[in-house]
Formats: structure tokens, sequence, C-alpha cells
């Protein structure tokens, strides 16, 4: 959601810069664009007063001075202008001694120059044909002070619009974090539903996701309704066939078959694999509804508990320990834990002589499990094989097998591992890494 956050934000920003690289300096060259028409106008108003100041004396054309300006005859007044005609010209006295640069051609020009001080000039040449002579009047006007109220103007402009730019920038990332939100709230109540603490997702949601959260939410109700229909028939089903093992286990302890040992060996390894079997296929339907989030282990809240069954199992001599920070939770399926820490600790019960331990540690990667007792232990060559579904070391001991290979299938499901060691005390330690990722 940051990505996308980020993404967002990072590409309205840049078009923002953009627009506003293009929009800027194409504002001011319009304005001073704009600002030379409107000057061009008065200097055209001026050429055309002194071309009606123009008139024909004794000697020729002649100029009528009560007609000028002021500004024309004040030295260096920031107006002037030249009149060209024939083979003659004249000056205005605002000049003084300097020459007034010449356009080449008519028109407006900005780029002109004028004396030591360097005034910027805005010169308008204008050809005219009067009094049978052609007259070209060439009029200017000191620019700079007004170049000089553009540039503050413009370093002005630019510093409000980085300001603006900056205001909105800043706007547009609240306002993007304010929009994205609502999904923001909805991955949160997914991880939520994710640790078994909710079941639903909210409906208070903005009508652009109502349609996704109603799908979730419908989704999730048909997985919790179907789960709990498999468990249900799968509990149903295994009491079902309960008696019937139980009675074709009788018969075949029994005296009727004692003269076939032959037909009770069949027998009996037959019924052993349909109960091996039957406890399988239970089983890898339990792990098919997995993908349902369930409530997490709280490790110290479902303890008493599985120390009430192990001893009711196992009696009261054993020493059963567990060592675990307060308040631990791990985020997986409560009733899958409950089987894979049961099988364990009821193997560990079996051989143990009086002591066994579950260690939870937290580690950087996830959590590592141990399960300790103080029994034989189990040789190195002979440990894979004990992993193998339905493999038995004793067969002595009361059990099918099955612990070790659902406990296997259950870590591996949630990609972990499960190792066999040899425990402090002794005996037998299983080890199993479960890591977040998993989760």
């Amino acid at each position: 959601m940051r990505s996308i956050q980020g993404r967002l934000s990072l590409g309205l920003s840049a078009l923002l810069i953009g627009v506003g690289l293009i929009v800027a300096p194409l504002s001011l060259w319009l304005f001073e664009a704009g600002l030379q028409r409107y000057l061009e106008a008065g200097l055209r108003s001026d050429s055309e007063s002194l071309l009606m100041a123009l008139e024909r004396g004794q000697g020729g054309l002649q100029l009528d001075e009560r007609r000028l300006l002021p500004a024309y005859q004040r030295p260096l007044s920031g107006s002037y202008f030249r009149i060209d005609f024939a083979d003659q010209h004249w000056r205005s006295r605002s000049l003084w001694d300097q020459p007034l640069p010449w356009p080449e051609a008519p028109g407006l020009h900005s780029d002109l120059t004028l004396g030591p001080e360097g005034q910027a000039l805005l010169t308008l040449r204008s050809d005219y044909r009067r009094l049978g002579e052609n007259i070209s009047i060439s009029v200017a006007r000191d620019y700079t002070p007004v170049l000089e109220s553009f540039q503050r103007l413009r370093e002005l402009g630019l510093a409000i619009a980085a300001a603006a730019l900056l205001l909105i920038l800043i706007v547009q990332r609240l306002t993007v974090k304010r929009a994205l939100r609502p999904l923001e709230r909805v991955r949160e109540q997914i991880a939520q539903l994710q640790c078994g603490e909710r079941t639903q997702l909210d409906t208070q949601v903005p009508d652009e996701l109502a349609p996704l959260v109603d799908q979730v939410n419908h989704l999730l109700a048909h997985t919790e309704d179907s789960l709990k229909r498999s468990r249900r028939a799968l509990g149903n089903l295994g009491h079902a066939l309960k008696t019937p093992l139980a009675v074709l286990v009788s018969l075949a302890e029994g005296e009727r078959l004692a003269k076939q040992p032959e037909v009770r060996r069949l027998l009996r390894e037959q019924l052993r694999q349909i109960e091996q079997r039957l406890a399988r296929e239970l089983n890898r339907a339990r792990l098919a509804g997995e993908t349902l989030p369930g409530a997490p282990f709280d490790c110290h809240a479902e303890w008493p508990a599985l120390l009430g069954t192990l001893r009711s199992v196992h009696g009261e001599h054993l020493h059963l320990h567990l060592r675990a920070q307060d308040g631990i939770r791990l985020p997986w399926d409560r009733e899958d834990l409950l089987e894979l820490l049961g099988n364990l600790l009821d193997n560990a019960c079996k051989w143990a002589d009086s002591d066994v331990s579950l260690s939870i540690i937290e580690q950087p990667q996830g959590w590592r499990l141990d399960i300790d007792d103080d029994g034989p232990g189990i040789a190195p060559a002979r440990r894979i094989e004990v992993l193998a579904r339905g493999a038995r070391l004793d067969e002595q001991v009361a059990g099918h097998g099955l612990g070790l290979a659902i406990v296997r299938d259950i870590v591996d499901s949630w990609h972990g591992q499960l190792s066999l060691q040899e425990s402090p005390l002794g005996g037998l330690r299983v080890q199993v890494h479960l890591f977040r990722t998993s989760v």
C-alpha cells in the first residue's frame, strides 16, 4: 500500500513540477510580450505626433518644436527620437551628444542600448511618406525601469508559484493518503483475519470498495461453513468407523481364528492398514481447510488444558515443563498447533522416564519449538526412519506410528523444518522451526 501511495504521490508531484516548469516561463514570456505591445502603442502614438509636427517652410521641411513633448527636450530623459529624410536627419535634444542606435528595419526593437549608462531602449521605427518626402521616424524609450520592475515581479511571482506548488504537493499527498486510507484499513483487517482476531471485514467502506469487501465476506462465510460441515462429517465418519473396526479387531484376536494363524495375521495386517489409511485421509482433509484464518495459539493459556490431558493419559509421575516468554502467541491456527504439540508431547511422554519439556523460543526469522524427554532416545542412524509414516521402533508401545508423520505433514504445509536431535535431558529432542513467511 505504501508503495502505491508513494508511486501516486511521486507521479502527481512530477506532473505538477513539469507543468509548473512549462507554464511559469510561458506565462512570464506572454506577460512581457503583452507589456511590449502596450508600450509599442504608446511609441506609435509618439511617432505619429512627430509626423504631424512636420510642416513645409521656406527652406523645405521644418519641425514645429512647440508640438514636441517636454521629455524630448531634457538630456537623457529616456525619451528620444530621430527623423531621417533625404540626406538630412533630426535628433531630439534629449539625446545630447549620444547617437541613437539606428534600427535596420521598420518595426519594434528591444535589443538596443544607449550611452555609457547602458539604457535598454525599446525602439519603434516607422516609415512614412509626407509632403512628397520619404520620412523615417525612430522613437525610443528607456526600457530599463520597466525591466527592473518586471524582474522584481518575476522573482516575486516565481517565489509565490514555488510556494503554491509546494502547498499543492503537500495537499495532494495528504489527499492521496486520505483516499487510500480505506484500503489500508482493509489490509489491516485482512491481517486481523489471518491472526483470527475477526471473522469478517467491516462493510462501512467507500462505494468503490463495497463490492470487493462484500465478495471477500461472502467467500469467508462460505469457506467457514464448508469447513465446519467437512469437520463435522469427518468426525461423524471417524465415530461411525470406530466401533466396526473395534469389532473386527476383537474378532481377529478371538479364539475363532486361533487355529488359522495365517488368516489372523492377514486380517490384523489389513485392519492396521485400514486404520492408518483412515487416519492419514482424515488428517489430509483437515489440513485442506487450513486456509481459513483461525485463532492464534496462546501458549500459556493452552498449556494447563494440554498438561491435564497428558497427565490423565500417562499418569502423574511425569514432570512436564513449559519454557516460553509471557504473553507469547504463535500466529498459526490454534487447532493445528494443538494437534502438532499434542502428538509430539504424547510421543515424548510415552518414552520419557520422568521429565518432558516444551520450549518455545522466538527468533528473528520465526519461532523454534523444542520438545525434550529423558527417555532412551533414538540412534542417529534411525532418526530418518522414524519420520516415515507408520514407522515404529517398539511394537510394544501403544500407537499407530502416525504421530510424527502427522506432525511432519503439518510442518511441511507451513513450509517449516522438523528435525530429531539428542536432548540435553538425555533422550530425544524434536525440534520444529516455524518461519514468519509461512504465516
